[in-house]
């Protein structure tokens, strides 16, 4: 007998079978903290904050403000998945809501946001991965291991099979991916407080290196940078806070679909806020901003800040040499439980996809015994294999700046929520102050920040001397960004001749908060996603 499900009850998660009540308010905030991957965003991005060009200088010392700034329209837009989340728990968030406010086509472009996003991370989470397991054997004394993290068929392989764990445990379902991220993050939250407070002890003790600094309340405000270098470095500060979400796209799963998940999404945002400014505080102050050694400024830093600092700030003793190999884990168990949290999410949209027939049906699936969307798990995989190796084939270059590319793809879809709950509820927006500011003030306001920052950012990728290299005389990191979007476009037009019904606004119509008589919309049932299946 098939393990695919026939037909699950429509009370079974809204009706498409996922496995409800399966995570609280706690489960969901882990999830949602775990998918940012605090430690791997932090190594991985840190330095080209502080790198980051600025009139005749870098953002510097001011790497801490853009942490306080990038917060900002990630915040805004969690109070938008909050209060959206309310109206209508779907799985699909943004795809769900964008096509009720704004119709099928600019839905299924939300959609594409989210699954064109989390399949780009999945290339850098996968090579970031394969590279740090081979450092931390490297840790341990396996010094043939540790000389493979700088080869890219070896890392290629090992991300490979990194991808393919995450996504077996993503397909067993959804209590086993928690509780994986329990351990996983207890991990690297642990090291990366107690790296943060040796590093600040040797700050105020005088025992850090030459060029470390003392911290200043001046580092939390942005005062004396120039428009271009703060819009540069916020957006690559964004892709730090990034995945959050997660904690609202299995609102499905969740004990309370209304409310729970988009509690964990805005608490997941304020818990994010608190590391990342002790974190990048700590390490600017132990390694400071020079251009050479250590220094923050030195562009062979900016790849891998933990790797670069890691030895000095713990020494060289046995406690040190433990505390390194602890912090490699910790970059090494980011990057692992990123890479399956960012499979979830993924799985989810295009399920929620799958439902309305904004996708073949087939997405739709639900495994009878793990309860979790088959073929969008399996795809989710197969498709980040796929695009992993191809960018590592044409050069790894181009892979380096895909994860600049993911501001726009972030930018897009979270702004586009924002918008979308203000439209949602127009017409709810004075009933009190509450509801003014939460539903429309707050979300628009993240909107226009993140359209902002996106059309900013789309002329400086546009230049050939940003990021690693240029395509036919643009930036790769704009073709990449928009090249990638328009793609969607070109998908959806064509989906559209094949599958008219979803576009033809027929399974996802829109509406919004009250209808014409004043009364409050209840979210309509779901249509039945299994009406499609074939007995096997």
């Amino acid at each position: 007998m098939s393990a695919i499900s026939e037909s699950p009850s429509r009370d079974e998660a809204a009706g498409k079978g996922l496995k409800g009540g399966a995570l609280g308010l706690l489960s969901s905030v882990v999830v949602g903290v775990a998918s940012t991957a605090p430690a791997y965003s932090l190594a991985a991005s840190l330095g080209f904050v502080v790198a980051t060009t600025d009139g005749d200088g870098i953002v510097g010392v001011k790497a801490p403000a853009i942490m306080l700034l990038a917060f900002v329209p990630m915040f805004l837009i969690a109070l938008a998945y909050q209060e959206l989340n309310k109206a209508e728990p779907d799985c699909g968030t943004t795809f769900t809501w964008s096509a009720r406010a704004f119709g099928p086509w600019v839905g299924w472009m939300g959609g594409w946001g989210i699954i064109a996003a989390d399949v780009i991370v999945m290339a850098n989470l996968a090579q970031i991965a394969g590279s740090y397991g081979f450092k931390l054997m490297g840790v341990f004394g396996w010094d043939s291991a540790a000389g493979l993290a700088d080869s890219s068929l070896w890392t290629t392989v090992a991300g490979i099979v990194w991808i393919v764990v995450m996504t077996y445990i993503c397909y067993r379902g959804i209590e086993v991916s928690a509780r994986l991220q329990y351990g996983l993050l207890a991990t690297e939250v642990v090291v990366l407080v107690i790296f943060s407070v040796i590093a600040l002890g040797k700050v105020y003790a005088g025992d850090a290196p030459e060029g470390s600094l003392h911290p200043s309340l001046g580092w939390l405000w942005p005062g004396g940078l120039t428009l271009n270098g703060m819009v540069t470095a916020t957006l690559i500060a964004v892709f730090i806070y990034w995945g959050w979400d997660t904690a609202v796209a299995v609102n499905e799963e969740s004990d309370d679909p209304g409310t729970t998940p988009g509690r964990a999404a805005v608490l997941s945002t304020l818990l994010l806020l608190a590391t990342y400014a002790i974190v990048s505080t700590a390490t600017v102050a132990f390694a400071g901003v020079g251009t050479s050694g250590i220094g923050l400024g030195n562009p062979e830093n900016s790849d891998d800040v933990f790797q670069a600092l890691g030895a000095n700030v713990f020494g060289s003793g046995a406690f040190g040499t433990v505390m390194e190999a602890l912090l490699v884990i910790s970059v090494l168990t980011s990057a692992s439980a990123s890479t399956q949290t960012t499979i979830l999410p993924t799985a989810r949209t295009s399920l929620s996809m799958g439902s309305f027939k904004a996708l073949p049906t087939n997405f739709a699936r639900i495994h009878a015994k793990h309860q979790t969307p088959v073929d969008s798990t399996l795809w989710m995989g197969g498709v980040s294999i796929l695009f992993y190796v191809g960018l590592t084939l044409i050069s790894e270059n181009v892979l380096a700046d895909s994860i600049s590319a993911l501001g726009l793809a972030i930018a897009f879809y979270y702004g586009l929520t924002g918008f979308a709950c203000a439209w949602f509820y127009r017409h709810d927006l004075f009933t009190s102050g509450r509801t003014l500011l939460l539903r429309g003030v707050a979300p628009l306001l993240g909107g226009l920040l993140l359209l902002a920052a996106f059309v900013i950012a789309c002329f400086q990728y546009a230049d050939p001397n940003y990021g690693e290299t240029s395509i036919a005389g643009i930036g790769s990191v704009f073709v990449l960004g928009i090249g990638t979007l328009a793609f969607g476009v070109v998908l959806m037009v064509i989906y559209s001749r094949f599958a008219p019904e979803y576009f033809k606004g027929h399974t996802l119509p829109r509406r919004h908060s009250r209808n014409l008589f004043g009364q409050e919309v209840v979210a309509e049932p779901i249509p039945d996603p299994l009406e499609h299946r074939d007995a096997p």
